[in-house]
């Protein structure tokens, strides 16, 4: 009887020393408790070869100024959807690299446009002229449809995401958390417009 239990109490405290070795850093910030109010990513990179990517993403929703756009709009452009929110740091941080991309990209293939998901159209506005963002952002808080189209493919896990669409609306790129090298996001911009 002795053994067994001194078998069994070594094999639950062998499970627990193993469990406490492995990490999930996504339920880590969630354990720390900090109340910043997001889960950051991690800035890993996904790219889906051209012969593997699934079907073209569809989506639609109002912006901040009050018109529809869809997803169709961009047809035959590659499209950089990027997922964020006013108070979110790691979004502020990389607004002014996304916005320099966008500009640079402006009539050469590319385009860009926000999904904001959790403020409203003022909250918005006011973040676009504080960091001269001139590209449109989706205001996706009241439904999260637009982020729905994307979870079957590559789920925005975390706040920022960016997603780069080829020309024919698949996912071939995503950056999940912020933006830290503004050329890797050129490259994989650079890259879907030459396929």
């Amino acid at each position: 009887m002795r053994r067994r239990m001194r078998a069994v109490a070594i094999a639950v405290a062998a499970t627990l020393l193993l469990a406490g070795c492995s990490s999930d850093p996504l339920a880590d910030q969630y354990k720390e408790g900090s109340n910043k109010g997001y889960i950051a990513g991690d800035g890993s990179v996904t790219e889906i070869p051209e012969g593997e990517r699934g079907e073209s993403i569809s989506f639609s929703g109002e912006i901040e100024t009050g018109e529809e756009i869809s997803s169709a709009d961009f047809a035959g452009d590659v499209l950089v959807v990027n997922f964020w929110y006013a108070a979110c740091a790691p979004c502020r941080a990389e607004a002014p690299d996304l916005q320099e991309l966008s500009a640079e990209f402006d009539g050469k293939g590319a385009q860009f446009i926000g999904v904001n998901v959790y403020d409203q159209a003022d909250t918005a506005l006011s973040f676009n002229e504080s960091y001269g963002i001139t590209y449109p952002s989706i205001l996706d808080v009241q439904d999260g449809a637009v982020k729905l189209a994307f979870t079957g493919t590559v789920p925005p896990k975390a706040v920022p995401t960016t997603i780069v669409l080829d020309k024919e609306g698949r996912v071939s790129a995503r950056i999940l958390g912020q933006l830290k090298d503004a050329s890797i996001l050129r490259t994989l911009i650079s890259d879907a417009i030459a396929e």
